[in-house]
């Protein structure tokens, strides 16, 4: 289902333009879009490995800019529709008790997430559906994100071509499990409400 997708990041990873469709893609993987950046970052920094760090910068910027939109989600979407619900249903109180312990860990949790396979937008949606200060989010947000993205940088960069036979390789068995990390974050989060 996502090879075609990776052949095309294959196919556009030297075009003029492939900058702003990984900073396109950087930006709704963190608030929406399933599929990782890392899926683009990795053909575009093999096709040219010079590019490494300004593209992993790309990658962190789109991102975080990216995990604010999730973040603003999970807050207006809250007011909307989530608060009446969880208060018809009397569990409004519960879900304090979860945003009291989740803003207690935030920056631990949106780190852990902005480095693992974990979904990213789980977490920024989440952030902003409890209110976890802002500038705590941006600032683990960053850390996290950009040490995930320069680590896959400096990779590659020092590596070159072997981790690509890796992947692809592997790639079903990394599609896999990256789908299944989603989900279970989903699930996770609709467990702890």
């Amino acid at each position: 289902m996502l090879r075609p997708f990776y052949d095309w990041t294959l196919r556009v990873s030297g075009n003029r333009h492939s900058e702003r469709w990984l900073a396109a893609v950087s930006f709704i993987e963190s608030s929406v879009f399933p599929i990782p950046p890392d899926v683009m970052l990795v053909p575009m920094i093999l096709a040219d490995r010079t590019r490494a760090w300004r593209l992993a910068f790309i990658a962190t910027v789109a991102s975080v800019l990216g995990g604010l939109a999730g973040y603003a989600i999970g807050l207006f979407f809250f007011e909307a529709i989530g608060q009446p619900v969880l208060e018809f249903y009397g569990k409004a109180d519960k879900f304090d008790e979860f945003a009291e312990m989740y803003n207690a860990w935030g920056a631990w949790v949106v780190f852990g997430a902005g480095v693992t396979p974990f979904p990213y937008k789980v977490i920024t949606i989440a952030s902003g559906l409890t209110q976890l200060d802002v500038m705590i989010f941006v600032v683990a947000s960053v850390l996290s994100r950009g040490l995930r993205f320069f680590a896959v940088a400096g990779l590659l960069w020092y590596f070159g071509p072997p981790i690509r036979k890796l992947l692809e390789k592997h790639f079903g068995l990394i599609t896999v499990v990256f789908f299944v990390l989603l989900l279970g974050g989903f699930v996770a989060l609709k467990w702890l409400f």
